[in-house]
């Protein structure tokens, strides 16, 4: 079975293999870094929360914990059906495409975990979508984009792998092809039958992301190279993590 290239996340991120394959991502360290970027940007008690692009709704629910008016939102039906089974009077989910317009000047705070953008294979497609993240934030609301840094991970890309998950074994391959990164992912399902996969992630820069999201009127105040917070270093960190304000008309 072969995705629609141009769709991928539709059909991925919603499959039942993508959760077996990234079952042992760290946990613990991400959400270690939702404890220490609430800690970094003190939001008020009370404060309204956008989390895009939030699967399950794992860290939705993390910011909901600390008692903050969390909502979560994603592409995905599958992923939002299982979200909504921990929503409560604080958290609640909603099937929705980022690229549109959504609950307009209403949060105080959005994030966008996990590099959670730059799955369109048109340019226009994240604008629009940055667009929609400014508009659904307060004037001074604040922005947070979790993303790869482009040069780390080109300078370590691993071309070929191959992973085991159980009976499962996932043929991976890796390239950098028209400013995204692909990743090829191949196996045979419970039935013995080929599957493929594809994940493509733009290959953006800190200046990319500014020149998006700067006519949408968000103002870069802060960034960040690894979950631990520190400095941001265009080639040694891991991480490229964005801190947006959004400024007055």
């Amino acid at each position: 079975m072969d995705c629609d290239k141009m769709n991928w996340f539709e059909n991925w991120f919603g499959s039942p293999y993508y959760r077996i394959l990234y079952q042992n991502r760290d946990e613990l360290e991400a959400q270690e870094f939702v404890e220490q970027l609430l800690q970094y940007l003190q939001p008020p008690a009370g404060s309204s929360m956008l989390d895009i692009a939030c699967g399950d709704g794992r860290f939705a629910r993390q910011l909901a914990e600390h008692n903050f008016q969390v909502t979560g939102i994603d592409i995905s039906q599958a992923s939002i059906a299982a979200a909504k089974a921990i929503e409560n009077d604080n958290l609640q989910f909603f099937v929705q495409d980022m690229r549109l317009p959504f609950f307009t000047n209403y949060f105080d705070f959005a994030f966008n975990f996990f590099t959670s953008f730059g799955y369109f294979a048109h340019d226009r497609d994240h604008v629009l979508a940055a667009k929609a993240f400014a508009g659904a934030l307060k004037q001074e609301g604040i922005l947070v984009i979790d993303y790869l840094n482009h040069e780390y991970v080109t300078a370590n890309l691993v071309e070929t792998e191959s992973i085991q998950r159980g009976s499962y074994i996932f043929n991976i391959s890796r390239r950098l092809e028209k400013k995204h990164f692909i990743k090829e992912i191949s196996f045979l399902d419970a039935d013995n039958q080929p599957r493929n996969y594809r994940e493509s992630v733009a290959a953006f820069s800190l200046a990319d992301f500014n020149k998006m999201l700067r006519p949408a009127g968000m103002l870069l105040v802060g960034t960040f190279g690894d979950y631990q917070l520190n400095p941001y270093h265009p080639v040694d960190s891991p991480r490229l993590i964005m801190i947006f304000k959004k400024k007055h008309a």
